[in-house]
């Protein structure tokens, strides 16, 4: 006999978790169903323990530059590698149980085990206890994804890594290869990089942090080189192979020439794939390059089966994934009779980016060039950190915010920052920009005065010709 829910989600990530608690806030009968952690991959091996390694990072950072505040440290400075994944895997597991506690506080049925769809609305569960069968009148796919292998060398995390095998390294790599250089691969260039190690990226397209604006991508370059980084743009590696001393990697630079170099450790961030095989799906939905088609509320073509979150098409974000797991869960009880719940779909131009890289960079809305392509005139400025009293008083003066208007309407199209806390000020933008924010709105909002979010203000004043501090 099958145990029956109103909904099952198939996956426990950001999106899968929170999708359940709130299908639970709205009455229904939940289950969640997953194979490894609950929390998923964000909260055990992505985007918080990640974090956790960069502030270790920081720190070193800081008290290796102490003289620069006038302080002084006695003795030698030194990572303790292990210490230091300790403790990143300290804060996992906290989340871990915290995830685990939310699941009982909103009394969601949990079930430990590797689920296959047998129908839209329904599954089985294997586990070493067996197979349990499940129904329900919807079913919420969060499968989430995972890293890409390069076609001729699969990580074997022993000297090719990815973003998992990076969190738990075996020993401190002397001599690092990144291939990649989106949020995954520069994340960990700059841990390892702060960390001690000779660091190279490379990356195919002609800029690092490809997807963020030309200016952004310019500066982050720029600054990375200056702490040490060897950083290859244009660039592909075009064979990698293992040896007993680590890898040996043929690099084809931008001008065609290529040259075999050896490194003790190699990340591959190249990219993600979706984990919707074997899953059952593909009789039941339509899939373009493996990624779930879905509807601006998470429906596929099979009715009472949704999916969410970095199994369908992205930005493949925590942050999107979790506001379509609530759009999903409210579409759903819209569906099943509640009329108190009005799902809004998901405005892919209002989600930030963000890189916890040193120094971080953060994004919303169209780049400048973007904005162009798509036929707007613009209006942009900058507002460099050197002239916010703030940073200066952080010892944080490097980077700026850019603000991107519409010259006909005053909308914010795009806000891009690189610099200190600027993952925290983004928000602002965000918000901005839900709220169909002009720049009259920008421009008489009162900013708190000493902090760096006031370049935000100002890089908005130096859109329309009246910055103040420069």
């Amino acid at each position: 006999m099958a145990d029956k829910y109103d909904v099952i989600v198939l996956g426990s990530g950001p999106g899968g978790y929170v999708a359940a608690i709130r299908c639970a806030q709205l009455g229904l009968k939940t289950a969640i169903v997953e194979r490894e952690l609950l929390g998923g991959i964000c909260l055990n091996w992505g985007c918080i323990p990640t974090k956790a390694l960069l502030r270790s990072a920081e720190i070193l950072h800081y008290a290796q530059h102490a003289k620069d505040y006038g302080l002084k440290i006695a003795g030698e400075i030194e990572a303790d590698l292990e210490a230091v994944v300790k403790r990143s895997r300290g804060v996992a597991k906290q989340l871990n149980q915290g995830v685990t506690h939310l699941m009982k506080k909103n009394k969601i049925a949990v079930h430990m085990g590797e689920g296959t769809l047998t129908g839209p609305t329904s599954l089985t569960v294997k586990s070493d206890k067996g197979e349990e069968k499940l129904e329900a009148r919807h079913v919420i796919v969060a499968t989430g994804a995972r890293a890409r292998d390069l076609p001729f060398a699969k990580a074997d995390g022993k000297r090719v890594w990815t973003y998992r095998h990076a969190m738990t390294p075996p020993e401190m790599p002397k001599k690092l290869l990144v291939i990649g250089s989106g949020a995954i691969g520069i994340e960990f260039a700059s841990f390892y990089n702060d960390m001690g190690c000779d660091v190279t990226v490379v990356e195919m397209l002609d800029r690092i942090v490809p997807v963020e604006d030309k200016d952004v991508s310019a500066f982050l370059n720029k600054s990375l080189t200056k702490q040490g980084m060897t950083i290859m743009t244009g660039a592909g590696v075009e064979d990698l192979k293992v040896t007993d001393k680590g890898v040996k990697a043929k690099i084809k630079d931008a001008k065609g020439k290529v040259a075999e170099t050896e490194f003790t450790h190699c990340i591959v961030a190249i990219g993600i794939v979706p984990n919707t095989e074997n899953v059952g799906l593909e009789k039941l939905v339509e899939m373009e390059r493996g990624f779930i088609q879905i509807d601006d509320y998470g429906r596929t073509k099979s009715k009472g089966l949704w999916a969410i979150g970095d199994c369908t098409p992205g930005p493949w974000l925590a942050h999107k994934a979790s506001h379509e797991g609530v759009t999903t869960a409210e579409a759903i009880a819209k569906e099943l009779g509640n009329k108190d719940v009005h799902p809004h779909p998901l405005d892919r131009n209002n989600i930030p980016g963000c890189t916890y890289c040193h120094p971080q960079i953060a994004s919303v809305g169209l780049t400048e060039e973007k904005a162009k392509e798509a036929g707007y005139e613009v209006k942009a400025g900058t507002f460099p950190f050197i002239g916010n009293g703030k940073a200066i008083a952080l010892g944080e003066a490097e980077g700026f915010c850019k603000t991107v208007f519409d010259a006909k309407t005053g909308e914010l199209l795009g806000a891009h920052m690189v610099g200190a806390e600027v993952t925290e000020m983004i928000q602002g933008f965000v918000v901005g920009k839900t709220l169909e924010t002009t720049e009259a709105e920008l421009m008489q909002t009162v900013f708190p005065h000493p902090t760096i979010s006031e370049s935000m203000h100002e890089s908005v004043l130096a859109s329309y010709g009246r910055v103040i501090h420069v």
